[in-house]
């Protein structure tokens, strides 16, 4: 084993680029973000949204949904920094950063993590989560691309 792969630093910065468990809170420190599992990706035919980096499938068009009467939003976070966002049911390849956090959310009722992509770990968007217990991504739109 690498000396680099056992450092406190290390094992943090993995912890933060992990893929929760059941109940979005799981890994523990040291956990790398996995593959998605074969059978959330399907069929070679199928359309699915990449990450515009590295093309590691995130999530499929039949994921989208609409939040606040509308699937596209646009805001701007406390810095100035505009974000067209998509709301998706799921996004398979996204892996969480840091913990969730009610502060400057745009959905209201919800909390919020940020959502990096397993592979690359480039910023997707954010992962809303409610209290009681839904939970849908709002993917920046410009860092996704189709499969087709």
């Amino acid at each position: 084993m690498e000396v680099w792969m056992t450092t406190p630093a290390c094992a943090a910065v993995r912890y933060c680029y992990r893929i929760p468990g059941k109940d979005q809170g799981g890994g523990s420190p040291g956990d790398l973000p996995e593959k998605a599992p074969e059978d959330q990706i399907s069929d070679e035919d199928e359309e699915l949204i990449l990450c515009r980096q590295c093309d590691r499938p995130i999530t499929r068009p039949a994921e989208r949904m609409e939040m606040a009467g509308a699937h596209k939003h646009t805001f701007a976070n406390p810095h100035g920094i505009v974000f067209e966002i998509g709301c998706f049911r799921a996004a398979f390849g996204c892996g969480y950063s840091g913990p969730t956090t009610g502060e400057f959310t745009w959905f209201q009722g919800y909390r919020w993590k940020v959502a990096v992509c397993g592979s690359c770990t480039s910023h997707l968007g954010w992962l809303f989560l409610s209290t009681g217990g839904d939970a849908f991504h709002g993917l920046i739109l410009d860092r996704l691309k189709s499969s087709e």
